[in-house]
């Protein structure tokens, strides 16, 4: 028999998770593709809306694609690479969707010291993790240049003007914490219309606002590697977020910017409970790129509520996350 599903909900629960809830609001599906992976929405639609499936699909493929013309590092010409390819000394100007991103990143790249790091975009790229294949794995002169070039410490940014230096040679790349604003951007674009109750999922990476019509959170188990005899862990997402990283689908793609190299250790996948994906995922990407000692001691002291998965089949939940079941 199946072990049970431990349960986990908000030590809190946000009155405005309740506000508009309607038993009898019926309940849209729709999905898509965006950033190399798939989209799924589940939205209650509340009564006297006007707003259609196919409007849906069109507004949430609209403001995806509109942050993947500003921070994919797959895009030529999108306003990430615009920046990459920017001359030594100069200051770029960036979009909102970007400017918010970068405010994130940074403060979670000095907060991680350093395990998070946006400026990593030559490392991903002599390791074939973006657009440009490579013949094989990077030597130790590749990648002493890589890191040379590299640093989120070497970045100035000005969130009031929205301007960041570009020092010379710097790479960003943004796809540890891009889907989770996406998931984010998603959910706040379904707030406008009026959807406040729905989940929005993308690639994983998931956010839940109100509950469902029928009085039941957005329930979503998190990942766990196959093979491992883990009992589910079934968060109820009520005005949270959820985010994990992990080798045990696509291997050891998680660089550690720090050394250069794949974070490869006891830690094979992380999961983050945020309010904010963003946040969620960037966490995720910081937790799994560190030790297991050093993920516990990161945890704690920013009051994150992680589950750790060993490959050993063990795992370690944060207190943060123990409070929650």
């Amino acid at each position: 028999m199946a072990p049970a599903p431990r349960i986990a909900v908000p030590t809190d629960i946000d009155a405005a998770a309740l506000r508009g809830f309607d038993p009898a609001a019926p309940l849209c599906r729709i999905s898509g593709q965006t950033m190399g992976t798939t989209w799924q929405v589940q939205a209650a639609l509340p009564a006297g809306t006007n707003i259609t499936a196919a409007d849906l699909q069109a507004r949430i493929d609209a403001r995806l694609d509109g942050i993947v013309r500003e921070m994919s590092h797959w895009e030529a010409d999108s306003d990430l690479s615009r920046y990459n390819n920017a001359a030594a000394q100069s200051a770029v100007a960036l979009p909102l969707d970007f400017a918010t991103v970068m405010v994130c990143a940074l403060g979670i790249a000095r907060h991680s010291e350093g395990a998070f790091d946006p400026a990593q975009g030559r490392l991903t790229d002599i390791w074939s993790l973006g657009p440009r294949p490579a013949t094989g794995e990077p030597d130790e002169t590749a990648i002493a240049e890589a890191l040379r070039l590299s640093g989120w410490h070497k970045l100035a940014f000005a969130p009031d003007t929205a301007m960041l230096h570009q020092p010379g040679g710097l790479w960003l790349d943004l796809s540890g914490i891009a889907k989770g604003y996406a998931a984010d951007a998603v959910a706040d674009l379904l707030g406008h219309f009026g959807l406040v109750h729905a989940l929005v999922n993308i690639g994983g990476e998931c956010t839940g606002r109100g509950i469902r019509p029928d009085g039941d959170p957005w329930w979503v188990d998190l990942e766990c590697p196959p093979g491992l005899a883990l009992a589910p862990l079934r968060v109820a997402l009520h005005q949270l977020s959820v985010a994990t990283s992990g080798d045990y689908l696509r291997g050891a793609h998680t660089l550690d910017p720090r050394s250069g190299r794949p974070a490869i250790h006891a830690t094979t996948a992380v999961s983050v409970i945020h309010q904010q994906c963003m946040e969620a995922d960037a966490w995720a990407t910081a937790l799994s790129v560190v030790a297991l000692p050093d993920a516990q001691m990161l945890a704690i002291r920013h009051d994150l509520a992680a589950r750790i998965v060993l490959r050993s089949g063990a795992e370690w939940l944060s207190p943060a996350l123990r409070a929650m079941l």
